[in-house]
């Protein structure tokens, strides 16, 4: 035998290709894919937690411990945790008003942004009419105005024809604002679907409203769940609004928080539970609805 390796023909074997070489940021983005990383996240998970934990221990605690030592002890000496707080939270007349105050600006001005932005986002995606993508144009661009450029004109305005001060006021001027993203977002979406489903139903002699309530919004159903979470997390924690076009009976609780920090020394017992219940609400509306907003966020990753 020769020291070549031959096949049955005789002939020389083809040399075996080397392996490539894989890149150096392969490797290390193969290496960091491992449980080392996903504990480094978890580690990293906990701490942004810990806020959390400590506004959630404060609101448990009495004044005169608040005021002594530091939210951590009641790790060790849960007997000091109690509820008083809280009950003296639902006797506090301006939080609890403002809780309110909160509610009915946040849920109409979230309803309007999205009852109304898909009602426009299906017309820019599927209906024809003179100008169509200048005016589509036009509302992207207002997506660029800042809010602090509108504060004074509109406060104006309102002033002028009595809305200034009131919960209505506070909703048109989230609801404009809000508009132009909702109008961006769900057109982009509702443009994905197939053109062959529309027409179909438009052959079983669907009209547009019946085409938009059938078809449409369905299929929009995690776009129009994330655009809903979006405008109910701005306009629940928003201030500077709310700063500038509410009064003191309809300000909202961030407003009524702000102002209760002026007396800090003498209500300490009630800003932490109401922070507390001010962050608790929408985490809550995020959790619930976080399937759909996973979804309507990856849904225009993929054609």
């Amino acid at each position: 035998m020769t020291a070549r390796a031959e096949d049955l023909t005789g002939t020389a074997a083809a040399p075996r290709p080397r392996p490539a070489r894989r890149p150096l940021g392969a490797r290390l983005t193969e290496g960091l894919g491992g449980g080392l990383v996903r504990v480094f996240l978890v580690v990293v998970g906990l701490f942004w937690l810990v806020p959390t934990i400590g506004l959630l221990l404060s609101s448990l605690r009495a004044p005169d411990a608040m005021s002594g030592s530091g939210w951590w002890t009641a790790l060790t000496r849960p007997s000091q945790l109690t509820f008083d707080s809280y009950q003296k939270l639902l006797e506090n007349g301006d939080i609890t008003g403002s809780l309110v105050n909160t509610v009915l600006i946040t849920v109409p001005a979230t309803l309007l942004v999205v009852v109304v932005g898909s009602l426009a986002g299906y017309a820019f995606a599927w209906m024809e009419f003179p100008g169509r993508d200048w005016w589509f144009l036009g509302v992207v661009g207002l997506l660029v105005v800042p809010v602090q450029v509108a504060l004074i004109p509109i406060a104006e305005l309102f002033g002028r024809i009595g809305l200034f001060g009131s919960i209505l006021g506070v909703v048109l001027f989230h609801t404009g604002f809000g508009l132009p993203f909702a109008v961006f977002l769900l057109r982009n979406f509702f443009a994905e679907i197939p053109r062959e489903l529309l027409e179909a139903a438009r052959l079983d002699g669907a009209g547009e409203l019946r085409l938009f309530a059938r078809v449409v919004l369905p299929l929009g159903g995690p776009a129009i769940a994330s655009l809903g979470i979006f405008q109910f997390l701005w306009v629940w924690n928003d201030m500077l609004v709310a700063l500038v076009f509410t009064k003191s009976g309809t300000q909202p609780i961030t407003v009524a928080l702000q102002t209760q920090v002026r007396q800090f020394g003498n209500n300490i017992d009630v800003l932490a539970p109401g922070a507390f219940i001010s962050m608790v609400i929408p985490l809550a509306v995020f959790f619930a609805f976080q399937r759909q907003f996973v979804t309507g966020v990856m849904a225009g990753a993929v054609k």
